[in-house]
């Protein structure tokens, strides 16, 4: 099965607040290996870019105001996706966006049916812990030395790397038989190893001779 690995930046963190997105970065896979069908656009967002989005994607408003706009790219876009598994690290956020931008200009929205929300992937995992982009990727050891600010492309690959170590990843599992059988071991070795060895009489081993005939006599004869 194709899946396509899709990230964005904004301007900001909600669209009915008036942010529009800056980047779209789409990666093709077939089961989950690149096909090196690349989706990338830098796009206008017909507004100015606020100091603490710049401060995390680079984009400034004079860099943005000749790129093209969304509605520019979308037929190409929704072609790439379609028939796709979409897979996006934290939906909610990149889904709000693509379909309020979708609606705007009457298309379809991208049905959540055909999204895996990596995110949700991960906190099922690993609950109680961190598990953004960079988080999963320290946990995975995933090199991180290229991503200085967040890009929508490198942020497509790197999600690619964590997404196959969370369907790789597993709980450590106690094998308590295993366990419980190396204590017996252990205990049995003890009590063998501390056995004390006593000495008996020629009276006894007399008498023991004599028991042992006759219980032999009671069961074969």
């Amino acid at each position: 099965m194709s899946e396509v690995f899709l990230d964005t930046e904004t301007t900001g963190l909600s669209f009915h607040e008036g942010h529009k997105i800056v980047e779209i970065a789409c990666i093709e896979t077939k089961d989950l290996v690149p096909t090196n069908k690349v989706f990338h656009k830098i796009l206008n967002p017909k507004r100015d870019v606020p100091k603490q989005a710049f401060d995390i994607h680079g984009f400034s408003t004079d860099f943005l105001k000749d790129k093209e706009t969304f509605d520019n790219v979308a037929d190409e876009f929704i072609k790439f996706i379609e028939g796709k598994k979409i897979i996006i690290h934290n939906a909610n956020f990149d889904l709000g966006f693509l379909n309020g931008e979708l609606s705007n200009i009457n298309k379809s929205k991208i049905d959540k049916l055909n999204v895996i929300d990596s995110l949700e992937v991960a906190r099922n995992k690993f609950p109680g812990t961190s598990n953004s982009l960079d988080a999963l990727c320290r946990r995975f050891n995933i090199d991180l030395s290229r991503r200085t600010k967040h890009n929508a492309l490198l942020d497509c690959e790197l999600l690619r790397e964590v997404y196959i170590n969370l369907l790789e990843a597993r709980e450590p599992k106690f094998n308590l038989t295993s366990t419980s059988q190396n204590q017996i071991n252990s205990v049995e070795q003890v009590k063998f190893y501390n056995k004390k060895i006593l000495e008996i009489s020629e009276d006894e081993k007399k008498k023991h001779k004599e028991f042992l005939k006759s219980e032999i006599k009671k069961n074969f004869y």
